[in-house]
């Protein structure tokens, strides 16, 4: 579907975000980088790598170009970001690959010029919202939460070693967990000139929340804590925090951001 520029109708739903990054415990520095857009309703957490330079300087370049991309798209004569009646039909998947695709190849250009940059790459996990719709883009270990009533479910699907070794069975998740191997990442964007990117999409329901985090985050809660810290936080602007608290209280071994959404009925 097709339509000329500016002729974007206004989504159906509400949306509230909260977003917030962390150095954590134990880094010196952030290389982790967060956007939320809410005109555009998009929302995106990159965790980086690559050096005190690199994985800063690779994180900012993801959500700058899906930023970018997106809001280019919106203007172009194919604008995605129309309202389609069906989650299958809608062009914004596309979209949101193109987005983190042309992030990939902004990321390997750079590093291309500047031999201090070289071998950087980027965790991207990214949101958009339209209507009821809810889209995902994602590449590397940065994860995706749905939290609908007393359920947490993860949507995005871990592009790590570890997980590989879980789905041929040759380590429990629980083992995952203290593998020494469990930062390493077997997709990122930036480090080749491509990438795989997954694309997903849902319905959401009035009151659901979408949770993108590092895995500074991920690694150091457990999905029910992250549930209950959302269901019991006076108010969703307060949650960031709250998580970020709790994994500095383990140890905050790494950077750690989060981004949280909530559906709100128009």
């Amino acid at each position: 579907m097709s339509s000329t520029a500016g002729q974007t109708a206004a989504p159906r739903h509400k949306v509230i975000s909260a977003g917030l990054t962390d150095v954590g415990r134990k880094r010196n520095h952030n290389e982790d980088s967060f956007l939320i857009d809410d005109e555009l309703q998009l929302y995106v957490v990159a965790d980086g790598m690559g050096g005190h330079a690199g994985g800063g300087t690779a994180s900012r370049i993801a959500v700058e170009t899906i930023d970018k991309e997106l809001r280019r798209a919106r203007e172009g004569r194919d604008n995605p970001f129309v309202s389609v009646p069906n989650l299958q039909e809608s062009p914004i998947p596309e979209a949101l690959r193109s987005a983190v695709e042309k992030a990939c190849q902004a990321i390997f250009l750079t590093a291309q010029d500047d031999a201090r940059l070289s071998g950087m790459g980027t965790t991207v996990i990214s949101l958009v919202v339209r209507d009821e719709h809810a889209f995902f883009a994602h590449v590397g270990d940065s994860r995706a939460y749905l939290i609908r009533g007393d359920l947490i479910q993860q949507i995005s699907e871990d592009h790590s070693l570890v997980n590989e070794q879980i789905k041929a069975g040759m380590i429990t998740p629980e083992e995952a967990k203290h593998s020494r191997y469990k930062n390493i990442i077997t997709r990122s964007v930036g480090f080749e000139e491509e990438v795989q990117v997954d694309v997903m999409g849902l319905v959401s329901e009035p009151g659901d929340v979408f949770l993108l985090c590092s895995d500074g985050l991920a690694n150091m809660l457990e999905d029910r804590e992250i549930h209950d810290t959302v269901a019991r936080a006076p108010s969703l602007e307060e949650v960031p925090k709250h998580l970020i608290d709790l994994a500095n209280e383990r140890g905050g071994d790494d950077n750690i951001s989060v981004i949280v959404v909530r559906m709100q009925a128009g």
